[in-house]
């Protein structure tokens, strides 16, 4: 190739590679914008837009948690002047310690320079205007909502929120540093309803970190979704109501509305102001709650597993009907006390009684000779050989050892023993070995919620519906479809009436053991019980529904160291009742009594 021709050549190779650079920068400068924005993410700010949380409403439309406006005090390190700035006025701006507010500047450097970082969490309105009006270089606020708590009450129900942690943002990516999440209750179960959905909001800023305006006019920013507002079944009127008769008391108060499932109060004593769980006072008061021996935290209501005692008298009277080794009639004498094998004590009563006046007088004997008859019948072989099993699948028929399935995570099953478990802890066993479990005692364990759940039983004559504490949510049409299933106990109808009957004696006749809870009008039908307690005095509870035909309230009352069914869960469930049916108490002097009463909890305080 000639001189000329290898210039020429090598001229038009310069030519095509000008072109091809002139193309390749219209297509980075015009075409492709990814460079140019990338260039442009150096001077970006992207804030999260936390949208507010859903409302909980109670079941007439109140407020029991409303979010409120709130903000963070972000920094970004790297932004801070040189020279420093005003710490004390920035600190008075906060309400916080200036000690306090250097610590927080620490962490924020420690964990990056670049990226931003709370350094106040929750300031007022009126401190983020106080804070704009100054003008602090490098800082900034957020605008996130908290929690308020508007009637301070159902701490336990609702439950409380608080920041994630590691293992959360580990397991679910939704969830960054700082994010706050429903711990318990209410604001666990249906976490992922009202916590709704963040957006984004990508601003310009300055080198200095002063905010420019929105970028490309707010097109890339996303407007946060409002967590989805939950309307509950709980009476607010009346779970206020509950929580002062049980205030310096330790149980639980369960009411169900028979006809549907749904929970009118929950109240687990003690219990707490849920505001108490926010703001930045709020990891001291966790830590009291959490030292506090007497458990405020514990959900009695849901968590907790109790002998039953002579409540529970009424499912081994319904076996027995059921079985046909028991009928209304039967009658059987009482000595104070059943008097076979070891024995069981009772109190002193007429003798002998028959079912309806057995239940009424709830005697502890008449019971012993139904619990075995069921475990001894011949039809089954004996206890050793299937009466055992066969009584166990009618208790949990029931709803007893097992979860109801509520929507409450934290439920728990109790405990019912297997024909198993007495044959690992006895080589040979019969009804007088188990017979505690004729009165309610043993080794049964049941959950104050379980035990309410058998006063709706009883109250609609053999089924029930799963309780369930929310009514209604924004946006759906029903709930899911298990809380409206109809679940029925092993126990045909027909025997339910000589229970109710007994049940309306207890409260109406003068041999009842509750004529205490007697309201006129009202036809109250109860059972008291009183369930052995080997670290002090016996524990006080009290089952019960009204009206006797169409009720429209079932409630079990469950008073640690009460004592007596009749001296402390009978009167509040009593009252309670009349509250929730009359709109009205006619009883103020028993109101205050109850109001007043200081139980010790000597189990409790050996703990300290």
């Amino acid at each position: 190739m000639s001189g000329a021709n290898r210039h020429r050549t090598l001229g038009w190779f310069v030519i095509g590679l000008f072109v091809v650079l002139c193309l390749k920068l219209f297509h980075i400068q015009i075409v492709d914008r990814s460079y140019r924005d990338a260039a442009e993410n150096n001077v970006l700010r992207y804030e999260v837009q936390h949208p507010p949380r859903g409302e909980i409403y109670d079941r007439h439309g109140e407020f029991l948690a409303q979010s409120v406006p709130s903000y963070d005090l972000m920094v970004v390190p790297k932004n801070l002047p040189r020279e420093g700035f005003d710490t004390l006025a920035l600190a008075r701006i906060a309400g916080m310690t200036p000690e306090a507010l250097t610590k927080s500047l620490a962490a924020a450097k420690n964990y990056s320079r670049s990226r931003p970082s709370v350094v106040v969490k929750q300031m007022t309105t009126e401190a983020k205007l106080l804070f704009d009006e100054a003008g602090f270089e490098g800082f900034y606020t957020l605008f996130r909502t908290q929690r308020s708590y508007p009637r301070k009450i159902a701490g336990n129900l609702l439950g409380y929120i608080g920041q994630v942690n590691d293992n959360i943002i580990q397991k679910n990516p939704y969830y960054e540093r700082g994010d706050y999440i429903g711990y318990s209750g209410i604001e666990s179960a249906y976490e992922e309803l009202l916590r709704g959905e963040k957006g984004e909001k990508v601003s310009v800023v300055d080198v200095r970190g002063v905010v420019k305006g929105p970028y490309q006019d707010g097109h890339y920013d996303k407007a946060p979704v409002a967590g989805t507002a939950i309307t509950t079944t709980i009476d607010g009127p009346l779970q206020q109501f509950a929580e002062e008769l049980m205030r310096d008391k330790v149980g639980s108060i369960i009411a169900i509305e028979p006809s549907t499932g749904e929970i009118l109060v929950m109240v687990s004593s003690p219990t707490y102001d849920p505001d108490e769980l926010m703001g930045r006072d709020r990891g001291n008061n966790y830590v009291k709650m959490l030292n506090n021996p007497r458990q405020p935290l514990f959900n009695r209501a849901v968590m907790s597993s109790y002998p039953p005692g002579s409540t529970f008298k009424l499912v081994n009277a319904l076996i027995g009907l059921q079985e046909g080794v028991l009928k209304p009639g039967y009658r059987y004498e009482c000595h104070q006390g059943y008097k076979v094998g070891k024995g069981v004590k009772c109190h002193d009563h007429p003798s002998p009684l028959n079912l309806r006046q057995a239940v009424s007088n709830s005697c502890n004997g008449y019971f012993c000779y139904v619990f075995r008859n069921i475990m001894d019948n011949p039809k089954y072989g004996g206890i050793m050989k299937g009466g055992y099993e066969n009584w166990e699948k009618y208790v949990r028929s029931f709803g007893f050892g097992g979860k109801l399935g509520s929507d409450f995570a934290s439920e728990r099953g109790g405990f019912v023993p297997t024909a198993e478990f007495y044959d690992k802890g006895y080589p040979r066993w019969n009804s007088l070995t188990v017979i505690s479990m004729a009165i309610g005692q043993g080794e049964l364990g049941c959950s104050p919620l379980q035990m309410a759940n058998l006063a709706a039983i009883i109250a609609n004559r053999g089924y029930y519906y799963i309780p369930h504490v929310v009514k209604h949510i924004d946006g759906r049409d029903s709930l899911d479809s298990r809380f409206y299933e109809k679940h029925y106990a092993m126990i045909d109808r027909e025997h339910y009436e000589p229970i109710i009957d007994g049940m309306w004696g207890t409260v109406h006749r003068e041999i009842g053991t509750a004529g205490v809870a007697y309201v006129k009008g009202l036809d109250i039908c109860g059972k008291t019980g009183t369930a052995q307690n080997p670290h002090g005095k016996d524990h006080s509870t009290f089952l019960a529904f009204a009206p006797k035909d169409n009720p429209k309230i079932a409630i079990s009352v469950y008073v640690e160291n009460g004592g007596f069914g009749s001296s402390v869960a009978a009167p509040i469930a009593s009252l309670l009742m009349e509250q929730y049916i009359n709109g009205e108490v006619t009883r103020p002097e028993l109101v205050e009594y109850i109001k007043n009463m200081k139980i010790a909890y000597p189990n409790y305080e050996k703990r300290k």
